[in-house]
């Protein structure tokens, strides 16, 4: 698990710099989760990003819990990866919703994917629009981690946060869909305040 964790942090270092914090959470019945906090250099323009990225949920495969018994060596493995622009909301409290999606796996017996919705239950920060996300195609910022021989690579799953209108709409059109009409109208998923996307 440890070397598994330490080769993560390097990848995800390697990508985004030195995380600048970060915090740990630790729920009854699983492993330490923690959430990094990465910040891109900038001077305040529309370029500064804040990512939070999840160090722990690899550290075990994903079974599917229709499994009898959890295969403790092969299975899908991944970290989720949140990036928000800085500065106008509270984001720095997405890391305990973070932590408990990370440890989900762990807790619920789930596989997390591309495609999935991920439910939170509560806004993601104070006064955000948004209780949800969907995961969305790894490789884009941080290349899959390749681990010896049968272990699965590591994956690390952007998460776009999404409203209530656009998680009900998704069940219905699905992500592709979703995520076609956000590029069409040019949304800013990024946007900590953002309102929801035209959906008629």
């Amino acid at each position: 698990m440890a070397d598994v964790l330490a080769l993560v942090e390097a990848r995800l270092c390697t990508a985004l710099g030195e995380p600048d914090a970060r915090a740990s959470v630790t729920f009854i019945g699983t492993d330490r989760i923690e959430v990094l906090r990465f910040r891109t250099p900038g001077d305040g323009s529309a370029d500064e990003l804040v990512r939070y990225a999840t160090l722990g949920m690899s550290a075990h495969p994903m079974n599917d819990p229709t499994s009898a018994i959890a295969d403790p060596v092969q299975g899908p493995r991944a970290e989720l990866v949140l990036s928000v622009r800085p500065g106008t909301a509270d984001t720095d409290q997405v890391l305990r919703p973070l932590a408990v999606l990370a440890a989900s796996p762990q807790v619920e017996g789930v596989v997390i994917a591309p495609g999935a919705a991920l439910d939170i239950g509560a806004s993601l920060w104070p006064s955000a629009p948004f209780s949800s996300v969907l995961v969305a195609e790894p490789g884009g910022l941080v290349e899959d981690l390749e681990l010896d021989a049968p272990r699965e690579p590591v994956r690390f799953l952007p998460l776009l946060p999404m409203t209530s209108n656009e998680a009900a709409w998704k069940r219905v059109h699905g992500a592709a869909e979703l995520q076609e009409r956000w590029l069409a109208r040019g949304t800013d998923l990024r946007d900590p305040h953002r309102r929801s996307v035209t959906l008629d």
